[in-house]
């Protein structure tokens, strides 16, 4: 008899993971083998995507991939499902930005906002679009998870940048928006095939910012702490998993309690 636990059970599951050597993406990867699926490490660090995929084990495997090059994006969902049969899992992890992302409101240029909208949001589209034409033809579909962010479900809060240098950037806000109405989108147009299109929203997580950043943002959130890489990963894999299986179009927000306030 089958059990809630053997719901999350990915054994037998492909998972292609984008941006698979960063902050989220090596852990994501390592969280989706832990439950049983053959993880594609993808990222264009090689050695680093290298490292992920060897601390997985004979279910890791690595691929050099800019998302951002579309060729090389049909090249990899074709490779993934030559050598396994399957593509079952999409997470795009990956954040493509160009030298000057990051600039103040003031300082941005028309051609910085084109070119990092086109290499983020639209490589998402891309990316998932490739899947999805993949999985709408398989007999268990499958499951695309983007990752979002809380910045494209509300405005920023712009105090919790005071007395540190940093901004959150125009565009990021406007992607990461993009993205969850692409997922919604997706998921409508999708569904009649099996193919699951959620998206995973974390909060700020920590990844060695400024202390008054991170002063700031603890005392706004009511668990009174930044995101880990870590807390990204049992959601990710619940929404791979048959566990959410009725589940699609849906953003899951990993805040903190962030977005209640």
């Amino acid at each position: 008899m089958s059990t809630l636990i053997d719901a999350f059970d990915l054994d037998g599951d492909v998972a292609l993971v984008t941006g698979g050597a960063g902050l989220l993406g090596r852990e994501i990867c390592e969280g989706l083998a832990d439950h049983g699926a053959t993880v594609v490490v993808a990222d264009p660090a090689a050695e680093e995507g290298q490292a992920v995929a060897d601390s997985i084990g004979e279910n890791g495997q690595f691929r050099s991939l800019d998302i951002t090059k579309a060729e090389a994006v049909e090249e990899t969902v074709a490779s993934v499902i030559d050598e396994f049969g399957s593509l079952d899992v999409l997470v795009n992890t990956a954040y493509p930005r160009n030298k000057n992302y990051g600039q103040r409101y003031e300082e941005m240029t028309l051609a910085d906002w084109r070119e990092n909208v086109d290499l983020h949001l639209n490589s998402y589209f891309y990316s998932s679009y490739c899947a999805s034409m993949a999985m709408k033809d398989q007999a268990d579909g499958g499951s695309i998870i983007n990752l979002g962010s809380v910045y494209g479900v509300q405005a920023p809060d712009f105090g919790v940048y005071d007395g540190t240098g940093m901004t959150s950037p125009v565009e990021y806000s406007a992607i990461k928006g993009g993205i969850l109405n692409l997922v919604r989108y997706m998921a409508s147009y999708l569904g009649e095939y099996d193919v699951r299109v959620n998206a995973v929203s974390p909060g700020g997580v920590f990844d060695g910012q400024d202390e008054q950043f991170v002063e700031n943002y603890e005392r706004r959130t009511p668990l009174g702490r930044m995101a880990a890489p870590e807390d990204m990963v049992g959601p990710v894999v619940f929404l791979a998993s048959d566990a959410a299986g009725y589940v699609t179009g849906h953003n899951l927000v990993v805040d903190g309690g962030w977005t209640i306030k």
